[in-house]
């Protein structure tokens, strides 16, 4: 993992490399370079009260760059140094702030939509890794991928939507970017910038397609929601705030944050700036929480105790990073923000990973992160360490209980993650608190298939006994089933009935169907001169939705002998 002189919760090297009415779609029109000196502020007004701060803003110095009525909040740019102070004493506005040391880069004016990787030829084998295996994502699968209707917002530096892993499950129609705080949904401006979002990504719901890695989740959706900026690769206060609108207006079930807001590692409320964008920060995450959506993070790789702060070095990050005093009213953005899923990472040996924060009441769960390996842009692959890489495996793991609990609210699957959680003792004297909850690893490390063990109900069976006769030609007939009331895939060991009479069974092809067309060989033809198929059939269906039209199909592949399908049932 390279930490830098940054510490970034989502830089980590590549080991190998193989609502309505509150943010509106915008592409970026032509525009004038940015000025010198132009610098981003948030305006804090009452939610549903912008209009009057929006007239001010002009009046003072500034444009009106975005807006969010619902939640009071506009983005405004500005050159005039007393800009933040004159706004401060406008009737209704309630905070003002900076939200970088900077200017504004050139590149907010264009927003240059990122350029597609050419794609790699994909490898021949799809190993089960071992960070599956240690949240227990191997055996979810056997009993579902995770539903197509459920859609996981990767809020990152972009994701590669070509990348042949990811391309199967990438909703690019709720995709698009956010960098330099205005919403924009050309095609394609959901690219990646770096290869963190597409490792991430891949982590949530790289297809199980027999090739380089498979997600935690690999039936559900992702939507890439780009927030860093380009060359900076930073996260800025208004790219979280218009990140996290958007995922709320377009109903995502759950939302990735592997980064902090940047340029503050803590930002505090004893400083105006800092103080505006936690106020932001804080409403655009109860917005979308409120439309339905978890928000889970990655809690920051610097081994710092979150629950005791004193000082930090590394901030501002996007001028000259200085000592300074901090307290534990400062907070980390967006991983201690109320409502949020904080994730720390562990090793493979169930340890703290060593760059892992931690701290009392700060830390929710555990997931593996280290040498985690998923996908990068290209077509490519490569491991990756870092909490950015734990977090993704949660996210993975809430897709998976949204699927098999689609009514869940956002708090019952916090509920659920931490009371599924297995427990984890502490591993060295800075660990405090229980096997069952401490500071290192919250409620223990995420399981994903207590998410979905015993979702299904035992033995629901379906059934056909009309009979179906089997001509004598060479012709294959079918005997369908309807499936239905069944939640997320078929099992591992879906049972398959099958009674046929005929006087020559090894003259019979039979065949099990799908409901997207697979096909499962139950018999092959043979020289077996017994009479009638009379047996049951288990069957890895694993890889198909459940619910759907199920066909038992047979083909008498030789003359004289003849027969009927008497009847055929499945058991889920």
């Amino acid at each position: 993992m390279f930490q830098g002189s940054r510490s970034r919760l989502r830089t980590a090297v590549i080991a190998a490399v193989v609502g309505a009415g509150a943010l509106a779609a915008a592409t970026p029109a032509a525009a004038a370079p940015a000025a010198a000196g132009n610098r981003s502020y948030l305006v804090i007004t009452a939610p549903g009260a912008t209009a009057g701060a929006a007239s001010a803003v002009s009046g003072n110095g500034g444009v009106v760059w975005s807006s969010y009525d619902a939640i009071g909040v506009i983005v405004a740019h500005s050159t005039a140094t007393d800009f933040a102070t004159k706004m401060r004493t406008v009737s209704g506005v309630q905070k003002v702030g900076a939200t970088r040391t900077t200017d504004v880069p050139a590149e907010a004016a264009t927003q240059p939509i990122p350029t597609s990787p050419a794609q790699a030829a994909q490898p021949s084998t799809e190993p089960v890794r071992s960070d599956m295996t240690q949240i227990g994502a191997d055996k979810a699968w056997a009993v579902t991928l995770g539903s197509p209707s459920v859609k996981v917002g990767v809020l990152d530096t972009g994701v590669d939507d070509l990348h042949p892993d990811l391309a199967p499950n990438f909703d690019a129609a709720n995709s698009a970017s956010c960098a330099y705080g205005k919403l924009d949904t050309r095609a394609g401006s959901w690219r990646d910038t770096d290869t963190h979002g597409t490792h991430v990504a891949g982590t949530i719901a790289a297809a199980k397609n027999g090739k380089g890695a498979i997600g935690v989740a690999p039936g559900v959706k992702i939507a890439s929601v780009r927030i860093a900026e380009k060359p900076s690769g930073l996260f800025f206060a208004e790219n979280t705030i218009c990140a996290m609108v958007f995922s709320g207006d377009r109903g995502f079930d759950v939302t990735n944050n592997s980064y902090y807001t940047d340029p503050w590692l803590f930002n505090c409320p004893s400083n105006a700036d800092q103080d505006a964008i936690l106020e932001g920060v804080k409403r655009a995450v109860a917005y979308a929480e409120g439309k339905g959506v978890l928000n889970v993070a990655a809690a920051g790789n610097e081994n710092y105790n979150l629950a005791n702060k004193t000082t930090d070095s590394t901030s501002p990050n996007d001028s000259t990073p200085a000592q300074r005093n901090v307290t534990n009213a400062c907070l980390s953005v967006p991983t201690e923000v109320p409502g949020v899923v904080s994730v720390a990472s562990i090793a493979s040996n169930n340890g703290k990973s060593s760059f892992s924060n931690y701290g009392t009441d700060k830390i929710h769960i555990a997931a593996p992160g280290d040498a985690v390996y998923s996908t990068v842009p290209g077509g490519k692959y490569g491991s990756k360490s870092g909490t950015s890489m734990a977090s993704p495996h949660v996210a993975g793991v809430a897709a998976l209980l949204k699927s098999t609990h689609p009514t869940a609210t956002p708090a019952q699957l916090k509920t659920f993650l931490a009371t599924q959680a297995d427990d984890l003792g502490c591993t060295d004297s800075r660990c405090s608190g229980t096997t069952a909850k401490n500071n290192f690893f919250g409620e223990g490390r995420v399981d994903a298939f207590a998410a979905v063990e015993g979702t299904q109900p035992p033995g629901r069976t379906f059934e056909n006994t009309a009979d179906v006769n089997i001509p004598d030609t060479n012709t294959a007939v079918t005997s369908s089933i309807t499936v239905s009331g069944i939640t997320g895939n078929a099992p591992a060991t879906l049972k398959v009935d099958v009674n046929i009479v005929h006087t020559y069974r090894g003259d019979l092809v039979v065949d099990l169907i799908a409901p997207d067309g697979s096909v499962y060989s139950l018999q092959k033809s043979s020289n077996d001169s017994a009479d009638n198929i009379i047996t049951t059939y288990t069957v890895n269906a694993s890889s198909e939705v459940a619910n759907g039209t199920w066909k038992l199909q047979v083909k008498d592949v030789a003359a004289q002998d003849t027969g009927y399908i008497n009847s055929w049932k499945l058991t889920f």
